[in-house]
């Protein structure tokens, strides 16, 4: 029996031993809600507060400015509806206008949409080959009633990192100058793999994902600059400063800090180490399989993400072939599984529907070694060839 290998990273990652040990006694001994004001309430409260801490570290920020949520879903949710809810209270425009991409995950790219039925103005900016938007796109698309540019950090799908500094700069211009706009940018997947820092980006919302740095699911955290004003969308209390009712997730939260403080520490060894592997099943890919394309742009990119189109193959195929031997890899976004349609974001960056319909996501994490890549390089060549000779039966069947 082989052992399996897990280069899906992207979708969620295995939860790190040390982040268990940090979680273990809340759930266990130190159980008190952090609302209570006895000693176990308070034992819960000084945890909570230590991971908002730990968490407003490793992105530059406040503790103050950091809002703890069920995942990068709310956190989206909450920055888009909550700001726009919020300027439209306050003397904003009458019909509020958006910013995003075409290639935004569907927490972001769903919200806008339902935004958009209500009434909203949205620009969708396009991508380009390379998967990135361009500035200067963003830049011309900007009105007076301008109210909030929503651009993803780095894409889920092909690792594309987005201009959310120069986006940032932009956007403190036109508030100095009256405007009443702001930035959020959707940091999921750009969290724990490349430097985030709330500051050097300039962003007035930022949303993380726990499951996706090696800590449980069910938990994230929205990062709100002072002065952002949110419309809340859970109501029921008074936690979070009254901007997310809800008793406190506590084990979860001190799991997420746990994992913060990691990502701290160990960024930059870790990136050049992702890097490296991903590297090296690059270069093996080049050596042992023909007709095929990179997706996305070969620089500006996350360290652990490749996205392979293959020629002549459907990868949900591919998928389960290599599920069968033992590898899990991905089609795209785990939010969009089950979906017989190509890939809106390899679709967005101009490929055929069949490189759409035939591209896979390699994405690799902490756990992963040298071995396991070697181990894919020797697999994956064979399972591509398999369906390709499949591939011709499959169509005279037809």
């Amino acid at each position: 029996m082989f052992s399996r290998i897990y280069i899906d990273n992207s979708a969620t990652t295995p939860v790190d031993p040390r982040v268990l040990d940090a979680m273990l006694p809340f759930l266990k001994e130190d159980f008190g809600n952090a609302s209570s004001i006895h000693h176990f309430g308070q034992r819960a409260r000084a945890a909570v507060d230590k991971a908002r801490h730990q968490v407003a570290s490793a992105l530059g920020a406040r503790p103050n400015e950091i809002v703890f949520t069920s995942g990068g879903t709310e956190s989206n949710n909450l920055a888009i509806r909550g700001s726009i809810q919020s300027l439209r209270e306050g003397r904003g425009p009458d019909r509020p206008h958006i910013i995003t991409s075409a290639i935004e995950h569907p927490a972001v790219k769903n919200v806008v949409e339902d935004l958009e039925k209500q009434g909203i103005e949205v620009t969708w900016l396009p991508v380009y080959e390379n998967g990135v938007v361009r500035f200067d796109d963003v830049e011309n698309a900007i009105r007076p009633e301008t109210s909030l540019i929503s651009i993803m950090h780095a894409n889920n799908e092909i690792g594309t990192i987005q201009p959310v500094e120069e986006i940032g700069r932009l956007v403190k211009e036109l508030r100095s100058s009256g405007q009443k706009i702001w930035f959020h940018t959707d940091a999921v997947q750009a969290f724990g793999k490349i430097p985030v820092n709330v500051e050097d980006i300039g962003c007035d919302l930022l949303s993380i994902s726990a499951h996706k740095v090696y800590a449980p699911k069910g938990i994230g955290a929205l990062y709100v600059r002072r002065g952002t004003r949110l419309h809340p969308q859970n109501l029921g209390g008074r936690q979070e400063r009254g901007i997310r009712g809800g008793t406190e997730a506590v084990p979860s939260i001190v799991a997420m800090g746990a994992a913060a403080e990691i990502v701290e520490e160990q960024l930059n060894t870790e990136s050049v180490r992702l890097k490296e592997l991903r590297d090296r099943f690059e270069d093996g890919l080049a050596e042992r399989i023909e007709d095929f394309e990179m997706n996305g742009d070969r620089q500006s990119r996350l360290p652990n993400i490749s996205n392979v189109s293959f020629r002549r193959i459907e990868g949900e195929g591919l998928l389960i072939n290599l599920d069968m031997q033992g590898i899990a890899v991905s089609t795209g976004s785990a939010c969009s599984s089950g979906s017989l349609e190509p890939s809106p974001v390899i679709r967005a960056i101009g490929r055929s529907d069949e490189l759409a319909r035939g591209a896979i996501r390699f994405s690799f994490g902490r756990m992963n070694s040298e071995d396991e890549i070697d181990r894919l390089l020797e697999q994956l060549p064979k399972s591509v060839n398999a369906l390709r000779q499949l591939a011709p039966r499959t169509r005279n069947a037809k």
